[in-house]
């Protein structure tokens, strides 16, 4: 994995970290543009603060946002989950070795108290 990769997925990982972001996330993954206002409906906060959390996902490279007249609608860009889920996969596999591991003592376990 390249520095850039590396300063990408902790920027994706940053950005995720917040549950609002997420929410948002969750959100636009509808597949349709939503205005800011529309994004801060659900939450109990500001535009401003709304605001700050749609640049930290534009950064990351989660969302993406276009001028429409009047509104900026935002839109989920969702290559940078792509890296998450690729860097999260190698772990996947470990943890299915270990639960496969884990099933065999236990079935051994099993065995060896029947046959007790």
């Amino acid at each position: 994995m390249t520095l850039q990769n590396v300063i990408a997925l902790d920027t994706t990982f940053a950005a995720l970290a917040d549950s609002t972001r997420r929410s948002i996330l969750a959100r636009l993954s509808g597949g349709q543009a939503l205005t800011v206002t529309e994004l801060a409906e659900p939450y109990d906060m500001s535009m401003p603060a709304i605001s700050k959390h749609l640049k930290v996902l534009e950064e990351a490279g989660l969302i993406s946002r276009s001028r429409e007249a009047q509104s900026r609608p935002a839109r989920l860009q969702a290559e940078p989950l792509k890296d998450v889920s690729e860097w999260l996969e190698r772990y996947r596999r470990h943890w299915e070795e270990s639960f496969e591991r884990l099933d065999d003592y236990l079935k051994e376990l099993q065995s060896d108290d029947q046959n007790s």
